[in-house]
């Protein structure tokens, strides 16, 4: 896969308009960004080119829009953030194609960035339609001379800026991307053992085919979160008014099955921490927590959080580990009377010896929320979906773009 390195090596970047398809998704509260570490991890690769000479052309979704304009995903506030952190202006482009985009980027200097508006404004970007994705696909090439895909927490979606334009320029990994699959590598073919796996998350479906894949790499596995209960219920435990998605206790009978016959360790909680009701995510009022062993439940009681002997417990599973891998988090972190389970498996991380990898998502804003120092975790991933793929062995589209 060519590199950046290679592009400014060869001299195909100064004074050449380059288009980066970066991921900055961030979450938003009206119009103020809650989370900018993804905006903050494109950053790198964006100064290098100014720096080089290009003509930086950004590009990125925000959310879910249907296809069309819609003001509250606008990346507008993530210009101005981008702007803050490069430190210099960046021009911002109404639409994506359109009048606005195409002077915007007629208006650059070397060195100068522009930001174009959300991509999933055209339903060209997402359409499943091949030829309606390579329409939109060549108005984005209209704009660009070169292409460099950093956005990793995309890779994983066969769309117009991510799948079909780096076909019609030449094109290479920015630096977020090749650091990305350099780490995943680690987890995947170049393993250091013992390798713990770390998953949690509401739904058990969601992890089915990475733990499927994970039997065949990892040594141990811990389970938390809201599909811990899954997990529980197949052992027979009663799971009170907890998530529990019935269906998929067969694979997951299945899989500790396999785990044991492959030597596999399947760490799950021996208690945890709930309520009777969901606690308030907009007040945090204080709720009444209660602490169950996973062998007395209680009836009316929905688990959310791993509690204090599975927190001693996971952190010792982790103590000894040389690679360590973690998606999800133990509970509904958000809220402080349930936060002390990701609050435990974070802090175990920091105290290994081993290789951290933190697999974007919800684990990541975790981490950032609860105000741990990022540098003190070996990687953390800007792509949650992305990882879990890649970890799964699928091929995802915009890599394989970019090898093409």
């Amino acid at each position: 896969m060519k590199t950046i390195d290679d592009l400014i090596g060869q001299g195909q970047v100064a004074g050449k308009r380059v288009f980066v398809r970066a991921d900055l998704n961030v979450p938003l509260a009206g119009a103020t960004i809650t989370d900018d570490g993804r905006i903050r991890a494109a950053v790198p690769t964006i100064t290098r080119l100014a720096e080089a000479g290009a003509k930086v052309i950004v590009a990125s979704h925000l959310g879910r829009p249907k296809g069309e304009p819609d003001p509250q995903f606008s990346l507008a506030p993530v210009a101005a953030r981008l702007g803050e952190l490069l430190g210099k202006d960046v021009a911002f482009a109404a639409d994506t194609v359109g009048d606005s985009a195409r002077a915007t980027v007629a208006g650059l200097a070397d060195g100068q960035v522009a930001l174009l508006e959300n991509l999933r404004f055209n339903a060209g970007e997402t359409a499943k339609d091949d030829a309606e994705r390579g329409a939109f696909a060549d108005e984005l090439a209209a704009l660009a001379d070169t292409y460099v895909g950093d956005g990793f927490g995309a890779v994983h979606r066969k769309h117009a800026s991510v799948y079909d334009l780096p076909a019609r320029l030449p094109h290479a990994a920015g630096g977020l991307i090749a650091t990305e699959v350099g780490v995943l590598r680690k987890l995947t073919e170049d393993v250091t053992r013992p390798y713990a796996v770390v998953l949690g998350g509401s739904k058990v479906s969601d992890k089915l085919g990475v733990i499927d894949h994970l039997l065949e790499k990892a040594d141990r596995i811990l389970v938390g979160g809201g599909m811990v209960f899954t997990f529980l219920k197949a052992q027979g435990h009663e799971v009170g008014k907890s998530l529990l998605q019935e269906d998929q206790l067969p694979v997951v009978r299945e899989y500790l099955a396999r785990a044991e016959a492959r030597g596999v360790e399947f760490v799950l909680p021996v208690d945890v921490v709930g309520a009777t009701g969901f606690p308030d995510l907009k007040t945090l009022a204080p709720s009444s927590p209660v602490t169950a062993a996973v062998d007395a439940i209680p009836g009316d009681l929905i688990g959310l959080d791993i509690g204090p002997e599975s927190r001693k417990l996971f952190a010792a599973k982790l103590a000894d580990a040389a690679t360590v891998f973690w998606n999800g988090p133990m509970g509904v972190f958000e809220h402080p009377d349930y936060a002390d389970g990701t609050r435990a498996v974070a802090q175990a991380l920091i105290d290994s010896p081993a290789f951290t990898v933190v697999g974007g998502g919800d684990s990541a804003a975790a981490v950032r929320i609860l105000g741990f120092d990022e540098n003190a975790f070996g990687h953390i991933s800007t792509g949650g979906g992305a990882s879990l793929e890649y970890l799964e062995g699928k091929t995802l589209p915009g890599l394989a773009a970019l090898e093409g």
